[in-house]
């Protein structure tokens, strides 16, 4: 009987061996754990193999300020997964793309600006969508506050219409005041 078979009774059956005395059953199990990619788990040794470079290398590149390896509490260098992502990168810039270690500073320092510049570009994009909201908004709410004045005029029979050579509009009719004559003529027509 092989594993995932079952007995002629239809129960799973034991694994060979099982019931026999000392005889033993190997159980593997798997444990999985995830890690932050920014935390430092590897020594240098371990993150130099998986950059494909020598250690001394890395040591360079911390001296030159590429790579900032974090610290353990006795001062052991551990590289993180991005670490050692960049460290590839310096490694595929400086052998691939023929960089010197001055090219690849300048590279790495355009990259963190291009980051800061999207990150400003995003924040931009979005504050111009939250003012053409507004915008909208307030449009409307003046086309709102118009009409209702326009509908108060009509009733009150002070708009009328004006359709004039290029244009069509509402006009508001004032009649002319009354001309009230002055005090001062009026005392002398008495006189």
């Amino acid at each position: 009987m092989g594993q995932g078979s079952e007995d002629r009774a239809g129960r799973p059956a034991k694994p060979r061996g099982a019931g026999r005395v000392g005889a033993s059953v190997r159980v593997s199990t798997s444990t999985s754990i995830e890690v932050d990619a920014d935390r430092g788990v590897f020594m240098i040794s371990v993150a130099a193999e998986l950059a494909e470079m020598h250690p001394q290398t890395l040591r360079m590149y911390e001296q030159r300020g590429l790579i900032e390896p974090k610290r353990s509490p006795k001062g052991t260098r551990l590289y993180s997964h991005s670490d050692v992502e960049r460290l590839r990168r310096i490694q595929q810039m400086t052998n691939d793309l023929g960089l010197n270690l001055a090219g690849v500073e300048r590279v790495l320092a355009l990259e963190v600006e291009l980051e800061r510049e999207k990150r400003r570009y995003a924040q931009a994009a979005e504050r111009l969508v939250q003012l053409q909201r507004e915008t909208v908004e307030m449009r409307d709410t003046l086309r709102a506050e118009m009409q209702t004045e326009i509908d108060k005029l009509r009733r009150r029979n002070e708009l009328v219409p004006y359709t004039g050579t290029r244009t069509t509009a509402l006009v508001q009719f004032r009649p002319p005041p009354v001309e009230m004559p002055d005090v001062e003529e009026v005392e002398h027509d008495e006189d």
